[in-house]
């Protein structure tokens, strides 16, 4: 079953993206996972994992714009790997015009701003300050987009008018963290009330989105998750997910399979 792909301006997007926060150490759970993240995903287990992702029809990568992910792509592509990359800022960065320029320069074919900083903005009535970042995207001739871990982020994004052309709608509200990457997750933060807003949410939103989260961080069965996911999906969505095959070795084939077989079953239904 050949898993299918939707439009991005101009960019054919596999329905399965492979999300990067394992291949930077971060595991939403605890500090220990973290450490065995960090310890699990060397280099050339990286580019194993994005190769497996190809094979298994996935063709996009949603990847921090930081320098451990840009040299790690760069080994990846000169070695003939062929999957693109939507990159999303990082946060820890001084200037989020500088890191644009940097992604753009390392070879993305999308950016999104990251989630924590446009939450940020949102509360503070600020939102409308991501304008010229996302105006940057667009004149470096990319697709811009802006990510979320709480529909107003979203919803005020779209009512303003931001010039943007997809949605990184997470599924759990986990803003507690703003992009701190050694900080650990608690349970409380995946909240399947969560869940359920930001699935309808999807639908709300004119642009496609990229749903985010589906697995909360491995606290999810993607048996139930994935189809779940699937279900709420506009024609024009996808979903990112990220691996750890240590523990599921054949984790990205099972995945791909799981959402080729919802998608059908959905088809066939009329649902």
């Amino acid at each position: 079953m050949k898993l299918p792909t939707v439009e991005l301006c101009g960019l054919q997007v596999s329905r399965l993206v492979v999300g990067g926060n394992p291949f930077s150490g971060v595991g939403h759970q605890d500090p220990s996972l973290d450490e065995e993240l960090k310890d699990y995903y060397t280099a050339e287990r990286i580019k194993e994992v994005l190769f497996q992702c190809e094979e298994a029809g996935i063709n996009t990568a949603v990847l921090r714009a930081d320098n451990h992910i840009m040299r790690l792509l760069r080994e990846y592509w000169n070695e003939g790997g062929r999957i693109q990359w939507i990159a999303q800022t990082a946060p820890e960065r001084a200037s989020v015009a500088h890191n644009i320029r940097q992604a753009h320069g390392a070879g993305a074919s999308a950016i999104y701003i990251h989630g924590g900083v446009a939450d940020t903005l949102q509360e503070q009535g600020r939102l409308a300050e991501l304008s010229e970042p996302l105006a940057l995207i667009h004149r470096l001739g990319l697709p811009a987009g802006l990510a979320g871990h709480h529909p107003e982020t979203h919803l005020d994004a779209q009512a303003m008018g931001l010039e943007l052309d997809f949605h990184m709608v997470c599924f759990y509200n986990i803003t507690g963290r703003r992009g701190q990457i050694d900080v650990a997750d608690s349970d409380a933060h995946y909240r399947p009330e969560d869940r359920q807003r930001a699935a309808k949410l999807l639908a709300q939103l004119h642009r496609p989105c990229g749903a985010y989260k589906v697995l909360a961080a491995g606290r999810n069965d993607p048996r139930e998750a994935i189809p779940f996911a699937a279900r709420h999906l506009k024609p024009t969505d996808f979903i990112a997910v990220g691996f750890f095959p240590k523990h599921r070795p054949n984790e990205v084939r099972d995945d791909v399979e799981i959402l080729c077989e919802a998608l059908a079953s959905q088809a066939n239904t009329g649902a």
